[in-house]
């Protein structure tokens, strides 16, 4: 279904939207602490979540350890590359299941360029730059929101991308288990809200507000919600505005465009588990040892000293640099050093031992690039599979969650808009097929398997290979290699050319 804008006030209770988002974001108090001390020792530049952000404030000013948000950024940048890297086509379409091998192989030539429409408009997004901000998030706090939106017309792309701040998102689960209910808060200056909905009015207090300070700010919040019909209506309200002027606009979609996704969900909860709350006590011990080592640095470098009160000298007035002459009375001790009660050295031993365990908990010595710079075959195969059993269970959340409804919403914004065919994509007739890195093991190793077993063959002489159908079999591997329909030959003569779009399967 398109997304259908309506005209205002078509239905929406401005009063009732935001009692539902103050009691959602009420259930949402309890994890904001959580996710402030997270974000405060693995994540410090990021945008706060108890209090409103100052732009160019001290965020590190807790921070004495950067091993978490190295870890941080190397987990987050492993997942952008191994889920979405970025100019590659990480997902493709096949032929589903209903259509017969003649069909499928007509089909699969149409199915690989409209693949290749899509990932076009991917490449010429902004989706490399917001999806990191987003594994950045979902790494650190556990859960992460995306505005999957529609560009306007004449743009490079039809597509336009948001990673929403965690501390502007407010999520309702649904009775499946799956984030479906959006909230996002928002501060908007007047110009940026009236370009946002053209379609409102702004009363004349707000316009004089504007006229007072240019950069003063009104709240907005957006409520995408799910209905009956498989569809979601959208309205958007102003926080603080009376009924007649809080809805400034209202909709619906077919397809969601936030995108919800989280780390580890634990049972009863809505917000997701992530990798650095599961290290948080490491991160924080190693904070505090690493604090205690530069104070215990600063005693050994200037010392503790003592001296007699005898008149003549004032301590209050003495500094301890190079070629200073300090006075004293006759027959004083002076300034005399004093013996620290002991030494510091274990602290390495637990620093190291810290920061292993935290480079563990986050993937990096997992995930992270080889200390041998040449690898073998063999290394990489078994890398991947390593890769693969660490980041299933992960990796199978974040395809139901994030890749199948972001896949899902764009080929519904290019199919509205006519750039592809009407296909449905739902197992059946056309299936989605993920072609990234991470989703590639198990092809590569059933792959590894079928080479394995036609080497076998071959050792058995030519009453072997003869139970081997070698066209089948080429074009089998090729469908695990990824190679392309228009470079395998067809397994029954067909017409030459493919099928238009009105022949394919649509909705």
């Amino acid at each position: 279904m398109a997304d259908i804008h309506h005209p205002l006030g078509a239905g929406h209770d401005p009063a009732l939207l935001l009692k539902r988002f103050r009691k959602a974001k009420e259930r949402r108090s309890v994890w904001e602490a959580h996710w402030q001390e997270c974000y405060d020792y693995a994540l410090p530049l990021r945008d706060a979540v108890l209090q409103a952000p100052t732009p160019g404030e001290k965020k590190g000013d807790r921070l004495f350890d950067g091993t978490a948000p190295d870890a941080v950024d190397q987990l987050a940048a492993s997942l952008l590359s191994e889920l979405t890297p970025p100019w590659a086509q990480w997902f493709g379409f096949t032929a589903g299941a209903d259509l017969d091998p003649a069909e499928a192989q007509q089909a699969a030539e149409l199915l690989d360029r409209i693949g290749i429409v899509l990932q076009g408009h991917f490449d010429r997004s902004n989706f490399a730059v917001e999806m990191h901000q987003c594994y950045l998030d979902v790494v650190t706090g556990g859960t992460a929101s995306l505005l999957f939106e529609e560009a306007a017309p004449g743009e490079p792309s039809a597509f336009r991308f948001t990673a929403v701040p965690l501390a502007q998102a407010v999520l309702e689960e649904g009775p499946d288990g799956r984030l479906d209910a959006t909230w996002r808060r928002s501060e908007l200056t007047l110009p940026a809200l009236q370009s946002r909905f053209p379609a409102y009015q702004p009363p004349d207090r707000m316009a004089r507000r504007a006229e007072d300070d240019p950069q003063s700010r009104f709240a907005v919040v957006e409520a995408v919600i799910p209905n009956r019909g498989g569809t979601y209506d959208y309205a958007a309200v102003l926080e603080d505005a009376d009924d007649a002027e809080a809805l400034l606009a209202e909709g619906r979609f077919g397809y969601s465009p936030f995108i919800n996704f989280r780390w580890l969900k634990a049972p009863g909860e809505v917000y997701g588990r992530s990798p650095v709350m599961k290290a948080l006590p490491d991160i924080k011990t190693a904070n505090k040892v690493v604090e205690l080592v530069l104070k215990n640095a600063t005693i050994a470098v200037t010392g503790i000293w003592q001296a007699d009160d005898d008149g003549v000298l004032n301590p209050a007035n003495i500094k301890l640099v190079p070629g200073t002459i300090i006075p004293k009375a006759v027959g004083s001790a002076g300034l005399q050093p004093l013996e620290a009660p002991g030494r510091f050295d274990i602290s390495q031993l637990v620093l190291d031992d810290m920061r292993a365990r935290i480079r563990h908990a986050l993937l990096v010595d997992k995930l992270g690039q080889p200390d041998a710079p040449r690898m073998t075959a063999t290394e990489v195969l078994e890398r991947s599979s390593e890769m693969a059993r660490l980041l299933g269970a992960t990796y199978g959340r974040l395809q139901s969650e994030l890749l199948t409804p972001l896949v899902m919403r764009a080929v519904h914004i290019l199919r509205r808009r006519g750039e592809i065919p009407p296909l449905l994509v739902d197992g059946h007739t056309v299936d989605l097929q993920y072609r990234s890195p991470l989703a590639q093991t198990q092809a590569q190793r059933d792959a590894k398997n079928m080479l394995t077993w036609l080497s076998s063959l071959t050792q058995l002489g030519p009453a072997g290979m003869q139970t081997v159908d070698a066209p089948a079999a080429a074009r089998w591997l090729g469908r695990a290699f990824n190679v392309p329909a228009d470079l395998m030959t067809r397994p029954d003569p067909a017409p030459s050319s493919p099928p238009t779009p009105q022949e394919m399967p649509h909705a």
